[in-house]
């Protein structure tokens, strides 16, 4: 039996410097606000790695040096745009070849056409994840959060 339901595999870069920041996004698609974090959907015929590394140069065109998983969504959700599909989230502690500390750095702009993004800093102790718009987001803030905590 062939289902209707599909699932939406996501793929995320935490991308930090030297500041105690992390990268988000702003983002403004199907007439939607969203902060997320740099990263998309996979691809038919596509690792989930090269995902990452697609995603990366495409949003940011920088080239992923290495990364380390941290989470992957381990609870149901629905997506918000298509009630057929599961999203499933994977996280990834990304490092770059270069050091983008200098860029987004402009704070005040403000995502509203669709099709739109920006990219911000944002300090690792300011992070909220209720200001997050998705579940997925929000779980893999306090994954992160967590690791923190336990470093500490």
């Amino acid at each position: 039996m062939i289902s209707d339901k599909l699932f939406n595999i996501r793929v995320y870069a935490f991308i930090m410097n030297g500041y105690d920041e992390v990268l988000i996004a702003e983002e403004f698609h199907y007439d939607t606000f969203m902060m997320k974090f740099p990263g998309g959907g996979l691809q038919f015929g596509e690792g989930i790695f090269d995902a990452l590394k697609r995603e990366v140069k495409e949003e940011l065109n920088q080239e992923v040096d290495s990364a380390t998983h941290f989470h992957t969504t381990d609870f149901f959700v629905q997506s918000k745009f298509n009630a057929d599909h599961q999203v499933v989230g994977v996280y990834y502690i990304v490092h770059l070849k270069n050091d983008i500390s200098h860029l987004y750095r402009k704070m005040d702009k403000v995502v509203a056409s669709n099709g739109e993004e920006a990219f911000k800093w944002k300090k690792i102790a300011a992070l909220n994840p209720n200001d997050f718009t998705f579940p997925v987001d929000k779980k893999a803030v306090e994954v992160f959060l967590s690791l923190f905590d336990q470093e500490g």
